[in-house]
C-alpha cells in the first residue's frame, strides 16, 4: 500500500487490506456507503475479476500523520473503490480530499472513465480532475437514493403472486437483465448469466407472475452487508408495463429482506424517471441524498 503525504490518501490493489482499513468507516452510515459495500461484498464473494480482467483499485482518505501500517492510521474518512472500465465510486468526502485524490490519480490512473458520488462530491472531483487532466467532465445520471420507511403495498395489487427465482429461471433472468441494461443505457455490470446464477445463490431476485404461472417483473436485492441491502434491478418487460407488476415484485422483495433481518432497506432512483420516482414513494421509499455520475473524456 502507498502512501501519499500530501493528500492522506493511501491506495492499494489488495482488497482485504482496503477491507481491514475502510470496514469500520463504511459500515458508520451503511446508506451512504451502500455502493462500496455491495461492490466491495461482490468482488469477496465472486473474485477480484467479476467486473473485469484489470485488477480493481482502491483507496482511503485518513487523518493528517496515518501511517501505511492499518492498526497505526488515522480514523478513515473517505474511501473509494474502482473495477475498471466502470467509473469511480467515491465516498462522500470534502472537497479537499477531492481535490487531493484527484491530484494523486492523475499521475497513476489517467484513462479514468467517470466518477459517482454523492451529488456535490462527484461534482467537486469532476472539477479537479478536469483541472488536473485537462479532460471533458460531463454530467451523466442523476440518481435518488431512497430508504425504506413503512412498507405500503398498492392497492389494488395486480392479480399473481410472488415468487423467489430459481435454478430454472436463470435463462430468463440473463435475458432480462440484457434487456434492463440496454433499456436504461447502462453497460452491464458483469455476463448476465454469472448476475443471475450470483443472485440466484442467495435467493436475491423475486418474480411477480400472474395466476397462470406467467413471470411478468423481477426485482433484485444485494446481499445484506452492514445491516443493509439494495434494490435493484427492477424490470418489467416493455408490453407489460402500466399494470403494477413492477411495484408488486418490489413491495415483494422489500418485504423478504424485512423478513430476513436488514436494518435499511434503500435503492437508487434516475432523477429523469418521475414514475419510478413517483411508485417508490407511494409504497414507502423516503428520500436520502442526491447523487451523480460524472463520465470523463479527453
Amino acid at each position: 500500500m502507498s502512501t501519499d503525504s500530501r493528500s492522506s490518501w493511501q491506495l492499494t490493489h489488495d482488497l482485504d487490506a482496503f477491507h481491514a482499513r475502510a470496514a469500520e468507516f463504511l459500515r458508520s452510515e451503511p446508506a451512504l456507503h451502500t455502493a462500496l459495500l455491495s461492490v466491495t461484498d461482490t468482488l469477496r464473494v465472486q473474485g477480484l475479476h467479476v467486473y473485469g480482467e484489470e485488477a480493481p483499485h482502491f483507496g482511503t482518505y485518513a487523518d493528517a500523520g496515518a501511517g501505511a501500517d492499518a492498526g497505526a492510521a488515522g480514523r478513515v474518512r473517505g474511501a473509494f473503490l474502482r473495477t475498471p472500465p466502470y467509473p469511480m465510486t467515491l465516498s462522500p468526502v470534502g472537497p479537499e480530499a477531492a481535490e487531493a485524490l484527484a491530484r494523486q490519480l492523475a499521475a497513476t490512473t489517467p484513462d479514468l472513465s467517470g466518477v459517482a458520488a454523492a451529488r456535490e462530491t462527484a461534482e467537486a472531483f469532476a472539477r479537479a480532475w478536469e483541472k488536473h487532466t485537462g479532460v471533458t467532465a460531463t454530467l451523466g445520471t442523476r440518481q435518488r437514493l431512497y430508504r425504506l420507511d413503512t412498507l405500503t403495498p398498492p392497492e389494488p395489487a395486480p392479480p399473481g403472486r410472488a415468487r423467489v427465482a430459481a435454478e430454472g429461471d436463470l435463462d430468463l433472468l440473463a435475458r432480462w437483465y440484457r434487456e434492463f441494461c440496454e433499456a436504461v443505457g447502462q453497460r452491464p455490470g458483469m455476463d448476465a448469466g454469472e448476475w443471475g446464477t450470483s443472485r440466484i445463490s442467495y435467493g436475491g431476485v423475486t418474480l411477480w407472475e400472474t395466476p397462470d404461472g406467467t413471470p411478468t417483473a423481477m426485482a433484485s436485492v444485494t446481499r445484506r452487508a452492514a445491516g443493509q441491502v439494495r434494490v435493484a434491478t427492477v424490470y418489467t418487460p416493455a408490453a407489460l408495463r402500466g399494470r403494477g407488476y413492477a411495484g408488486a415484485a418490489t413491495v415483494a422483495v422489500s418485504r423478504a429482506a424485512l423478513d430476513a433481518g436488514a436494518g435499511e432497506v434503500l435503492l437508487f432512483t434516475d432523477l429523469d424517471n418521475p414514475t419510478s420516482n413517483g411508485l417508490y414513494q407511494r409504497i414507502g421509499y423516503r428520500p436520502v441524498r442526491d447523487f451523480a455520475q460524472y463520465d470523463f473524456s479527453g
